[in-house]
């Protein structure tokens, strides 16, 4: 048999000291650990959050940019538009100007007493001669001014003439004098057919205006040359 020996207060007190120190240590290392442990966390917690906020700066300095962007774009939209638009009146201020002087000068064939005024017969003659080709019908009707009905009387004759030695057919005109032209117009004439339903308007206003839309292109390239935008050209 095994005798049960009693311990020694100072043994107790050693195997005390043993399980605390144990124990201690035990507690040491699993603090360790977990400190250990917990800076990882945190590191790695930090590092979400800085990369978070590190993505929002860039996403709000990206947006910002681009509405700096957008906005500059739209100001220098704005500032080429409004000088394109003051060029364009300004260059269409110049043709109305031309035009408008061009208009003014409409009546000094009708009106000259030089050797201009010898042509105004001749004038006459083409206007009434291209509406009787135009309108080709046997019977016609010429209104002018009453101002230029001798002028037109005799144009009459002549253009009849020559239109039957050119087309070969006879053809008859007379004055309307029951509509003549505005004495205000600066000259020319009109040639009715068709029992007044159709007539062909060669005052001077109507030509310049025919003449003011066929060339006006032409009149804008001489002026200010090709435009640099127009993609088909006639």
């Amino acid at each position: 048999m095994s005798s049960i020996h009693a311990l020694s207060d100072d043994q107790v007190g050693q195997e005390l000291r043993k399980m605390t120190a144990f124990i201690k240590q035990e507690a040491d290392e699993k603090a360790h650990e977990i400190s250990i442990k917990a800076d990882e966390e945190f590191a790695i917690e930090k590092s979400k959050l800085v990369q978070q906020e590190t993505d929002a700066i860039d996403s709000a300095y990206a947006k910002k940019f681009k509405q700096a962007t957008m906005s500059q774009q739209i100001a220098r939209s704005t500032v080429a538009n409004k000088s394109r638009l003051r060029v364009l009146a300004a260059r269409q201020e110049l043709l109305d100007e031309i035009f408008e002087a061009a208009e003014k000068r409409l009546g000094e064939a009708s009106k000259a007493k030089d050797k201009k005024r010898h042509d105004y017969p001749a004038i006459l003659k083409g206007l009434i001669l291209e509406g009787f080709y135009a309108l080709a019908e046997s019977e016609m009707q010429v209104r002018a001014r009453k101002a230029d009905y001798k002028l037109v009387e005799t144009a009459i004759e002549q253009a009849v003439k020559e239109y039957k030695d050119k087309i070969g057919e006879d053809i008859s005109a007379t004055i309307d004098e029951e509509n003549p032209v505005s004495d205000e117009s600066a000259g020319g004439v009109v040639i009715v057919g068709t029992g007044g339903k159709i007539d062909i308007n060669n005052t001077f206003e109507a030509r310049l205006g025919l003449l003011k839309e066929s060339s006006l292109p032409a009149v804008r390239k001489e002026l200010f040359g090709d435009n640099p935008n127009r993609k088909f050209h006639d």
